[in-house]
């Protein structure tokens, strides 16, 4: 005897993806809810979320207590999430390691992708310039082009941890491209940095001393260069994230509690 697998239809739309609205004499149809989570599940599942972040969303950001001062930041998440498409620009989001950068900017996403069905892509920049490295391999299938197509068109862009690949000339044309690309598409992009939003040492405009030198520590302009970090300002506003304490540390403690 065979058996047949028989899937329920959607009570409200019967498998269609659209229902029946009324108000009054006024009808119209519009997607079912059934189609938006259907779609949610699909863009999620495309999204490229890390295991490590799949637990990240902003209700569960924490900015009470010892993160009060990461308030702020969060209620620029609410509101970018809010405003999204009427306004497109980005964040760039800046902050020590541990501050929770990348906890807020995968939170946004998902909450785009759950909320507007709007195509959302997360990438760590360090393993995104691997990947196109090993795409130069011949053994390789995928192409540079191919590689960076999501890259290039998702609505918004997760770009995790930008700076953290020391810099060379080659660094720096690809960053050039990824950020040229979005800017010119009038693309969104949320941006997360270790470094401080500063200029580079060669554009200071004066030498420093050498104990100066000895201790300064490398800024964004240092790691992509004044042009890209110029380029981000106009793609993206400034959110500083400055905590008491370390975000990541203030979670594994209270994991053991």
């Amino acid at each position: 005897m065979s058996l047949k697998v028989v899937t329920e239809a959607c009570p409200l739309c019967d498998g269609s993806g659209w229902k029946t609205v009324s108000n009054g004499a006024d009808r119209r149809v519009t997607r079912c809810d059934c189609w938006l989570k259907a779609r949610s599940e699909r863009l999620l599942a495309a999204a490229r979320i890390p295991k490590r972040y799949e637990h990240c969303e902003l209700s569960n950001f924490d900015f009470e207590g010892a993160q009060l001062s990461l308030a702020p930041a969060r209620m620029a998440a609410c509101r970018f999430v809010e405003e999204y498409p009427l306004d497109t620009s980005g964040l760039l989001l800046v902050g020590d390691i541990g501050r929770g950068k990348t906890h807020l900017a995968v939170g946004i996403a998902k909450a785009l992708i759950r909320e507007k069905g709007v195509p959302s892509v997360f990438y760590d920049y360090r393993e995104l310039l691997k990947e196109i490295q090993n795409s130069y391999n011949a053994s390789v299938q995928t192409t540079e082009l191919e590689l960076l197509r999501p890259v290039f068109d998702t609505d918004v862009l997760v770009l995790d941890e930008l700076g953290a690949v020391k810099p060379t000339e080659w660094v720096w044309d690809t960053v050039s491209l990824l950020i040229n690309s979005r800017y010119n598409d009038n693309r969104t992009t949320i941006i997360t940095t270790n470094f401080e939003d500063e200029p580079a040492a060669g554009a200071i405009g004066r030498s420093l001393s050498p104990a100066k030198a000895a201790t300064r520590k490398e800024t964004l302009g240092d790691r992509i260069g004044e042009r890209m970090r110029s380029r981000l300002h106009e793609m993206c506003r400034i959110v500083k994230m400055d905590g008491a304490t370390d975000f990541r540390e203030t979670i594994r403690s209270a994991n053991y509690r």
